[in-house]
């Protein structure tokens, strides 16, 4: 398996950054790309490393925010038979509580405001625009041999989207985010699963449990992505780190959404187990 960070918030020599999260993951012939960050930024930097993403196989989307999902049209003008996939029930219905960039105004055009809650959703418009492109999927879903989709199982997640001011509009009222809408793309590998998960809203140590009971028997090995971790206080980002070392995973490659000072943290707590990712990184595992 190889790995190559498109996107992340730190940039490598001579990539570019931004707040987003992009992927490319080589996997037994195949290529899958997990997200395309903020903009168009991940095909800027692809194409420094020499990849052509018209190549790539298979895309999906972690969750439905923009900062990942921004770069589809950039991706689908380049490739033109990778599909999307999704959660079913995705929509364009993700808000937030906090004063961050909105898919609008990173597009440069007025932000989507309801009320005290702010858009940070998939850009309006493009599930309709891009449909014939999107495969909405349920359950443990294999992609291909080896590598699955897997949807968040622990219950009470709003509770966490409620205190991350992270909220979905239903049937007109706009409740706590449970990350319905968010997955975890997973590969069996021979020294055991590879989680990918950009933001793990729904908690990185829940994730990597979930994961382990959809493999009964199975080792989990690595997981890679945003952690969420950037707005928590020291105590609860320490008591994060007990709970991950307590799942026994081997690595953790993490970035985007973790933030600086938990990332200091999690080197004191995990030792070499955590590692920094940036754009431009390329890993073989």
């Amino acid at each position: 398996m190889r790995i190559t960070v498109l996107t992340d918030n730190i940039a490598y020599e001579d990539f570019a950054a931004e707040w987003g999260l992009s992927i490319l993951i080589e996997y037994d012939g195949r290529k899958y790309l997990l997200d395309t960050g903020a903009s168009r930024l991940f095909a800027d930097n692809a194409a420094l490393l020499g990849i052509d993403l018209a190549d790539v196989d298979f895309s999906t989307l972690s969750h439905a925010h923009w900062d990942h999902a921004n770069g589809f049209d950039t991706f689908f003008a380049i490739n033109s038979k990778a599909k999307l996939y999704l959660r079913a029930g995705t929509e364009e219905y993700c808000y937030g509580t906090e004063d961050k960039t909105s898919a609008e105004d990173s597009a440069g055009t007025p932000s989507l405001c309801e009320g005290d809650y702010k858009y940070i959703g998939i850009r309006p418009g493009y599930l309709e625009r891009f449909r014939d492109r999107i495969e909405y999927v349920e359950g443990n879903y294999e992609l291909a041999p080896g590598v699955r989709l897997i949807p968040h199982y622990t219950p009470g997640l709003d509770a966490v989207g409620r205190k991350a001011g992270m909220y979905i509009k239903i049937k007109g009222s706009i409740v706590p985010d449970d990350f319905r809408h968010e997955q975890s793309l997973v590969f069996e590998t021979p020294k055991g699963l590879v989680i990918f998960n950009s933001c793990s809203h729904g908690g990185a140590d829940n994730i990597i449990r979930e994961v382990g009971k959809e493999y009964p028997g199975q080792k989990v090995y690595a997981m890679i992505g945003g952690f969420h971790l950037f707005e928590l206080p020291d105590d609860e980002v320490r008591a994060f780190a007990k709970r991950v070392r307590e799942t026994g995973i081997s690595h953790i490659l993490t970035g985007h959404c973790t933030g600086d000072r938990a990332m200091e943290i999690l080197r004191e707590e995990l030792g070499d187990t955590a590692q920094q990712m940036h754009a431009g990184l390329v890993l073989e595992i």
